[in-house]
């Protein structure tokens, strides 16, 4: 199964050399790797981009890697969801046919080496959704749990938030 990875194009080189590292994500899960599969859908296979750059990072790469359709896989909805323990071959077939397949993601609880990666590609740099998936035409909250210091125009949403409270 095709899968990509999303990181910071200064990683490039140290993906390339070293593979994808794990990460820690919550207590319930082992340390892994997040993607998604590379299905039809390029927007939901790359939906996570603009969330991801809110973090400040400037230029983001896709980091396409093969595994085994049987590998296990944890997939769910980002948001305070349990993610179903399953296979990726099966994982990919619920966000295909999900009604609604923004948000889902796919934990891998191991690390990727380099010889699974199959490339690094530059991507468009506007696609997916910020805040949450049904942002879009919605005022984004501006109360502290919700807007970090230092994001995009923060200050500007900030004071709007404000305002409306008053």
């Amino acid at each position: 199964m095709l899968l990509v990875h999303l990181t910071s194009l200064n990683n490039r080189n140290s993906v390339l050399r070293s593979g994808i590292k794990p990460q820690f994500y919550r207590q319930e899960y082992p340390k892994g790797v997040f993607a998604m599969p590379v299905i039809p859908d390029y927007y939901v296979s790359h939906q996570w981009l603009r969330e991801l750059k809110r973090s400040g990072q400037r230029n983001i790469c896709g980091v396409y890697f093969r595994i085994p359709d049987e590998q296990d896989v944890y997939v769910g909805h980002y948001y305070n969801r349990t993610h179903l323990h399953t296979t990726i071959s099966e994982a990919a077939a619920i966000i295909m046919q999900a009604d609604n397949p923004q948000g889902y993601e796919v934990f891998i609880p191991r690390k990727i080496a380099a010889n699974e990666i199959q490339r690094v590609k530059a991507l468009p740099q506007v696609l997916g959704w910020r805040y949450y998936p049904e942002a879009h035409g919605h005022k984004p909250c501006g109360c502290p749990a919700c807007l970090l210091r230092g994001e995009i125009k923060s200050q500007k949403i900030r004071q709007a938030w404000n305002a409306d409270e008053k």
